[in-house]
């Protein structure tokens, strides 16, 4: 159930992505879907390798190079999904914050606080 919560508010932001940024395009709502929920998959499984690799430049740059990892996710969402384009990185990182803020807030939304 959390999953499809956070699909939901990817979604969102992916959307709002759309919305806000030219170089973000999401061609109807069943791409926005799939794309939301591809993006979940992505993150759980080829992010935390990603990110790993990529661990001694993020501590140079004290953290700012995760923007450029996860508008790497949601390039590689576009890429595998036909309907969705991303045009370039500074695009992919608005998407990636827009789409991280979303994402915050639905996990804010969803928390438990029974520990």
């Amino acid at each position: 159930m959390k999953f499809l919560v956070r699909a939901v508010f990817a979604a969102l932001g992916l959307w709002i992505a759309d919305w806000l940024l030219r170089g973000v395009v999401i061609n109807g709502a069943l791409t926005l879907v799939i794309a939301a929920l591809l993006l979940g998959v992505v993150n759980a499984i080829v992010r935390p390798v990603v990110f790993i690799l990529t661990l001694p430049i993020t501590f140079v740059t004290l953290g700012l190079f995760l923007l450029v990892v996860n508008a790497m996710m949601i390039g590689l969402v576009a890429l595998l999904l036909p309907g969705m384009h991303v045009y370039g990185l500074f695009p992919g990182i608005g998407a990636a914050i827009i789409t991280g803020v979303a994402s915050w807030i639905g996990a804010m939304a969803i928390r438990d606080d029974r520990t």
